[in-house]
């Protein structure tokens, strides 16, 4: 892996942890749920990452169920919200 793959993990790592904030300090249940998207997201972000970097494909297949786990906490969510 290189220096940019690397970088770029940090970087949606720094982002995970401010959406553990919103999750700790959010008002509401939709700023809850937007932090969890956000780690559904960062996670699927870094699973390319690493699936380029480490040139495996078998984590684009993981990447993939991650997204579609996201979408159906997504609609779960609303679902039950409303």
């Amino acid at each position: 892996m290189s220096l940019v793959h690397i970088l770029f993990a940090l970087i949606l790592l720094l982002a995970v942890a401010v959406g553990m904030i919103r999750i700790h300090f959010g008002p509401t249940a939709a700023d809850r749920m937007m932090a969890a998207q956000l780690f559904g997201t960062c996670g699927v972000a870094i699973l390319l990452l690493l699936a380029w970097g480490l040139n495996t494909p078998v984590l684009l297949d993981i990447a993939l169920v991650f997204a579609l786990l996201a979408a159906l906490t997504t609609m779960t969510f609303v679902r039950r919200a409303w």
